[in-house]
């Protein structure tokens, strides 16, 4: 008789619409490091990520004692490697999803969180690349689906409308990081989970992993009252989306994401598991705002800041002395336009891209829900 891979099993339950969890060795090295062999056999009785269930209902598909079941899902769940919603239980994808909560609580063993930070560090430079050059053919889609807000004060300082464009040229709220921030009360800063396993790994940003994601909303709240974000006044919230645009970190948030609960990254492109990508291997893992910086040769003085803060290395100092963008790499960030000392550069909305159908939005509720119930653990 085959005796049953379960870790596998799990594996292939770990993806919820394009939040996927490829197959590979080291995808199985980390399932090891989370549940041990008897989790992962109760594991192997829950359902696909997005859907939850019940003790009782474990306790009829794996004859188990309940008492024995709870043991080993309080301790999943203390780890933040499954989710807990009132009673029930359920599966999330490992990325986005168990690695930021995983990382945000650190409530696993030194050893554990240190080794799964190896594995980590190797899919953001290897294992990710081949799954991001299969969606190169897909120009609506980067790997993590993340696009770029702009810059703080982008709207007075940086942006210029090109009315000769046929397409709606209005400014919508969520391009925008100051709209965010004007539409909220609350905010908080997390630790960036990405910069934490270089730390671990003994590869450190020069950026701290404490220059980290930016909550606003009642996801900012929900991270202070667990005492894993730090709490930010709206002043002090302007300020540190300042510093982190002096750092060269750029705004990002998932692609379809239009309301105010949610959660900017803010991300170097050492670490970062989506920008990296496009840095070490000029593969576009991120998908491009509506927005590319045009460059005024007037005002341009060549000093190369632009050159040198571009996340994704898209400019260059040409030969006969002009600063060049590559459009096609360029992700529409802005920090070129907010960095230039000279105000040489503006960005001008190029495209008019909007969210996607509502077959996505159900998807994004569905994983909200259960990134929610994986971080509060109730």
């Amino acid at each position: 008789m085959t005796e049953v891979d379960y870790y596998e099993n799990v594996r292939q339950k770990l993806s919820l619409g394009r939040f996927v969890t490829p197959k590979h060795d080291k995808i199985i090295e980390l399932l090891k490091i989370f549940w041990d062999e008897k989790t992962i056999e109760i594991l192997n009785h829950f359902p696909n990520a997005g859907k939850l269930i019940t003790v009782k209902e474990l306790v009829e598909k794996t004859g188990k004692p309940k008492s024995e079941i709870k043991t080993l899902l309080k301790k999943a769940v203390k780890k933040r490697t499954i989710a807990k919603i009132g009673r029930s239980y359920g599966l999330v994808p490992l990325l986005p999803g168990v690695f930021e909560a995983y990382y945000v609580n650190q409530q696993d063993s030194e050893e554990n969180l240190k080794e799964a930070a190896k594995i980590y560090r190797y899919i953001f430079e290897t294992a990710l690349v081949s799954r991001a050059r299969e969606q190169i053919k897909d120009e609506e889609r980067g790997f993590f689906e993340f696009t770029p807000l702009l810059p703080l004060e982008a709207k007075e300082r940086l942006i210029k409308i090109d009315e000769t464009v046929d397409f709606e040229s209005q400014i919508l709220s969520y391009e925008l990081v100051e709209e965010m921030i004007n539409r909220n009360e609350a905010f908080a800063v997390i630790p960036c989970q990405c910069r934490i396993i270089g730390e671990l790994t003994g590869e450190p940003c020069r950026v701290p992993s404490e220059m980290g994601c930016f909550a606003v909303g009642l996801l900012a709240k929900g991270f202070v009252s667990m005492g894993v974000g730090r709490e930010l006044t709206k002043e002090e919230a302007i300020e540190f989306i300042k510093e982190t645009e002096k750092e060269g970190l750029v705004h990002n948030v998932t692609a379809a994401t239009v309301t105010d609960n949610i959660i900017i990254c803010n991300c170097c492109n050492c670490h970062c598991g989506a920008l990296l990508p496009m840095k070490k291997f000029q593969i576009k893992s991120v998908r491009q705002s509506n927005f590319a910086p045009k460059n005024d040769p007037e005002l341009c003085v060549l000093c190369e800041t632009c050159l040198k803060i571009c996340p994704v290395e898209a400019i260059s100092h040409a030969s006969d002395d002009k600063m060049i963008t590559n459009y096609d790499m360029c992700i529409g960030c802005g920090l070129c336009a907010s960095n230039c000392p000279e105000n040489a550069i503006k960005m001008e909305k190029v495209r008019s891209k909007i969210r996607k159908p509502s077959d996505q939005q159900t998807e994004e509720v569905k994983f909200a829900e259960l990134f929610s119930g994986l971080l509060t653990g109730n």
